[in-house]
Formats: C-alpha cells, structure tokens, sequence
C-alpha cells in the first residue's frame, strides 16, 4: 500500500458544482475515480446541496478503478498529479489516458 503523501495530488477541479471544489481546490481527502470503460469519472462528486470536505487540505487520489488508464498501477494512480473537469459526465478525470 502507498503513504497518502505518495499519491497524486488533485492539481484542478473545475466542476463547480461540487461540495467538496473550493476555489477550484479539491478539499477531499482523498477521491475515488470510477466510471465505465472510456469515462474515468470522479466517484467522490457530490452536490452543492450538501457540504464536505476538510478546511486545510491536499487532495490525492485514493484510488482509480479505470484498469484501462496508463496511469492505473495495481488500483493506484501513477500520475504525478490529476486534473478533475467535465467530460463526459459533471466530474471526470482530466488526466486519464487509454492504454496504448
């Protein structure tokens, strides 16, 4: 298992409607990336209705269960740092990449 301090860190979330984006700054802990073959999508997203998150925080991503990303090592991202964006759906991994 890798030391949180280890994992990527969320460089940028643009999705607004997020309870966890402050300022563009994800105040999770930690998130999840999930989605379906080709959509790497931010499991954590949760709406504006309800208000999450640490006040002082670092987000890394926790774990990615896109097998088909370049960055998935073992259910762990490899990226040196993620961006968290609309795509496909309201929250998706930026970063992700379909293995060659």
């Amino acid at each position: 298992m890798t030391d949180l301090m280890d994992l990527p860190a969320i460089a940028e979330c643009s999705v607004a409607g997020c309870s966890y984006n402050d300022h563009s700054h994800c105040h999770a802990a930690a998130i999840t990336i999930g989605g379906t073959s080709g959509d790497a999508q931010c499991a954590t997203f949760i709406p504006l209705t309800v208000k999450g998150g640490l006040d002082k925080v670092l987000s890394h991503v926790g774990a990615c269960q896109r097998a088909e990303c370049s960055h998935n090592s073992h259910l762990e991202c490899t990226a040196d740092s993620i961006r968290v964006g609309a795509g496909q759906d309201t929250a998706d991994c930026l970063t992700f990449a379909p293995v060659a």
